[in-house]
């Protein structure tokens, strides 16, 4: 079993109620709630930088489309490459799912 290095009861807690979601409206309600607009586009971001990455898409072609930094798209690369697999579970359920 994996074991994050943020792991605690609050973050579990975030985590159990995150689940309970049942729709994007309910998502964007709660985001909304909980984070700023910037924290989401920034998790949004990530996720697209992500799915850009396991397309093969460049560093500079992903820097232009999404606006990420190249420390931003580096940093995913390395969650790609050496991460907790977090990335890939969900794109893979995504492109499943589609």
């Amino acid at each position: 079993m994996y074991e994050s290095k943020s792991k605690n009861p609050e973050t579990d807690h975030l985590f159990e109620a995150i689940l309970e979601l049942q729709s994007v409206e309910e998502c964007y309600r709660f985001f909304d709630d909980l984070c700023t607009i910037r924290e989401v586009a920034a998790m949004a971001q990530r996720l697209e930088v992500a799915k850009m990455l396991r397309q093969k898409v460049t560093f500079n072609a992903i820097a232009e489309k999404t606006g990420a930094s190249t420390a931003t798209i580096a940093r995913v690369n390395k969650c790609l490459v050496y991460g907790a697999d977090g990335y890939k579970t969900i794109l893979e359920r995504l492109e499943n799912k589609a």
